[in-house]
């Protein structure tokens, strides 16, 4: 039975494009696997894979009975149901380690860089695999993505170096206007149900114990969602009453100022305060310069949910 590699619930494109380099990788290595996604691609994703010729994952949402290796999380609040029932073999991420344990001994890569992608470069560059042309533009777009074409604070050296690989072995002769391709696709927000633009990119943590949602829309110019803020800031208030969690955040990020307009329900609105020493004006924030969930959001509400 071939393994699964699957990325985090609501995935992104490193989600997507990380579980298709893993499966080619290994399966290369000699453990045959094959990439699944816990939902339908966001239109970035589908974009990206278009744009090179490659073929969505098929969904999976239940880990019972199959051999899994996680990408792009170790969570257990974004991973498959039913993890638990099924063996753990290997995990390839970016973040924190988060609460997943195993029985057993696996293979972990798990580094400090801004994207999955990135960390995937090095091993095929490791196991002395070549990556193929599809997926090195896949794995390309995924950085630019989570780097948000180098602006994001979680962007490393080693994410600029792996886009030089990427882009070479792609043929890809300008990256960063690719990358202007990929954020018009995401930026185009017109048509689609509210509910799935506050899932685009959306993550549920345990912060000390207590639940808590954080979502994204990135976005070339935040005056795009004016006509939407009312619906996303009613939709998640019922997102915080369908999960019963403590407080749901939306991060509107602006790529072009640098800065993000956080939406906010919550059932202690001090925590905004508290985590960013700035006073909320009603239900949002504007946070400058504040482009990251993963380095400039969730590490401060970590620490007042911890306190």
């Amino acid at each position: 039975m071939a393994a699964i590699v699957v990325g985090h619930k609501n995935p992104d494109t490193d989600s997507i494009a990380a579980a298709i380099a893993v499966a080619d990788l290994m399966t290369k290595r000699g453990v045959e696997a094959v990439a699944v996604a816990q939902g339908k691609t966001n239109p970035e994703s589908d974009f990206v894979l278009g744009k090179f010729g490659v073929k969505a994952p098929e969904v999976v949402t239940d880990g019972t009975d199959k051999k899994i290796i996680l990408v792009d999380h170790s969570d257990l609040a974004q991973s498959l149901d039913n993890l638990g029932k099924g063996e753990i073999i290997g995990i390839v991420d970016h973040h924190k380690l988060g609460d997943v344990t195993t029985p057993n001994p696996l293979e972990m890569w798990v580094w400090p860089a801004g994207c999955t992608c990135t960390v995937i470069t090095s091993m095929y560059d490791f196991y002395g695999i070549e990556i193929p042309k599809n997926i090195a533009g896949i794995m390309l777009c995924a950085i630019l993505s989570d780097t948000v074409m180098y602006k994001s604070p979680t962007c490393t050296e080693d994410d600029k170096k792996a886009c030089d690989k990427l882009a070479k072995i792609a043929g890809v002769a300008d990256m960063m206007a690719l990358g202007m391709e990929m954020f018009k696709v995401k930026s185009a927000v017109d048509g689609t149900p509210i509910r799935d633009l506050v899932f685009r990119d959306y993550k549920d943590f345990k912060m000390s114990g207590t639940p808590v949602g954080i979502g994204q829309l990135e976005v070339v110019d935040l005056a795009i969602l004016d006509k939407y803020k009312a619906d996303l800031q009613a939709d998640i208030a019922k997102v915080k009453a369908e999960k019963g969690l403590h407080s749901v955040f939306l991060l509107l990020t602006d790529i072009m100022k640098e800065g993000s307009e956080m939406l906010i329900v919550t059932d202690d609105p001090a925590v905004v305060e508290k985590a960013f020493g700035i006073k909320p004006d009603g239900t949002s924030v504007w946070l400058p310069g504040v482009m990251s969930r993963k380095k400039d959001v969730v590490p401060k509400f970590e620490k007042v949910f911890g306190a």
